[in-house]
């Protein structure tokens, strides 16, 4: 595949600060018309990332291209991009028009072309009756979707956005979520997203890099990343766990610290080997009574807590031989009921279940891997 092909690629990209590390990324390759998404806590590079690429700093070494091109010395102005913050940006004294022209003006457009272009943004975001009303007189959705027509309207080759809905209240994220995905697929543009939630990640992005301590340790579709993460880090990050501490008995059994033994995928860890097992609430099952079947892992436990969160309610149960497990159950007229104190039986899938030896970053599970792998082969 051809540079041309990727709107954005980095090569041994590294930034130093005072002689520490702080970034280190040998290769990521962003398609053309995707959308990408750095996901990490604080300090895990992924604004240093988009800061090098908007270039407002210069990496310590290595090639950041653009559309073809090698900008890692070049300007900021000089490139061809759109960039989107948290705090909007907007000039609070210049209407929504005005906002939007500025960098038309900057680039010496002509009036007529400056026009039709403003006009084309503002219907893109549902803005055209506020064109004429001050930026500092609209709500903080509608002045968001004034900073996104600003950068898109001279048709940059990359947009960069970093935690553009951060300051929005949840019912507006969500609202504009849907809009920036519509608009992506309208349009058609490259987009690279930098965010800590991983809700808003999942639910945006062609792909996910989920990044920690400057590097990128997981890159992939959403569904990819959640189903086989290639470590503890990258599972916990992304959703929910009920983790428990094991060691490991054979190729496809773990021993808890309970004393328990339970079947697990196999692992080509080594016996005696101390791991930690994961398993998603959304996939721990719930009965009031026994089922008969035997094919999945099951135990018996106790309710002892129960959280409503509308569209499905959360189950603690401290489950015999196993210890304390959530179980996430989604609203339905046949769904589980339970309350404190209520008896239950607790099963899950086996292929629900992922083994990460401890102290090392890897996936125990050699085909979990290996699909993970496969999914990013046929993503490139």
């Amino acid at each position: 595949m051809s540079k041309r092909e990727f709107s954005l690629s980095m090569r041994d990209v590294t930034k130093d600060y005072d002689g520490t590390r702080v970034l280190d990324v040998p290769e990521l390759d962003v398609k053309q018309g995707e959308f990408l998404s750095l996901l990490g806590p604080s300090g895990s590079g992924k604004t240093t990332s988009l800061r090098l690429v908007a270039g407002f700093e210069a990496p310590s070494a290595g090639q950041i291209v653009i559309d073809g091109q090698d900008v890692a010395q070049v300007r900021a102005e000089k490139r061809n991009i759109g960039l989107v913050f948290q705090n909007y940006a907007l000039f609070p004294h210049m209407t929504v028009a005005e906002n939007i022209a500025f960098p038309l003006q900057m680039r010496s457009q002509s009036p007529s072309d400056i026009e039709r272009r403003v006009a084309e943004a503002l219907d893109l975001v549902d803005l055209a009756p506020y064109r004429d009303r001050n930026a500092a007189q609209l709500s903080g959705g509608q002045q968001q979707r004034v900073a996104i027509a600003r950068a898109i309207v001279y048709e940059p080759a990359l947009l960069l956005m970093d935690e553009p809905l951060g300051a929005l209240d949840r019912r507006l994220r969500s609202r504009l979520q849907n809009e920036l995905r519509a608009l992506h697929r309208k349009l058609g543009i490259t987009i690279v997203y930098v965010t800590h939630d991983q809700d808003e990640a999942m639910s945006l992005s062609d792909r996910v890099a989920i990044m920690n301590h400057g590097k990128i340790v997981q890159l992939g579709r959403p569904d990819a990343l959640y189903d086989s993460p290639a470590s503890l880090f990258v599972s916990n990050f992304l959703g929910d766990n009920n983790t428990l501490s094991a060691r490991i008995a054979g190729a496809d059994r773990a021993e808890l610290a309970e004393g328990t033994v339970i079947p697990i995928p196999r692992v080509r860890t080594a016996v005696g080997a101390a791991a930690d097992l994961t398993i998603r609430p959304e996939r721990v099952r719930l009965a009031a009574e026994s089922t008969g079947e035997t094919t999945k892992p099951r135990f018996e436990g106790v309710v002892v807590d129960v959280v409503s969160l509308g569209a499905a309610t959360q189950y603690c149960v401290q489950v015999d031989g196993v210890g304390a497990l959530w179980a996430s159950v989604q609203n339905s007229a046949h769904a589980f009921r339970g309350a404190v104190g209520d008896r239950v039986e607790v099963g899950w899938e086996l292929d629900d279940v992922h083994v990460f030896p401890r102290n090392t970053d890897m996936l125990a599970d050699s085909s979990a891997l290996e699909d993970t792998a496969k999914l990013a082969t046929a993503d490139a």
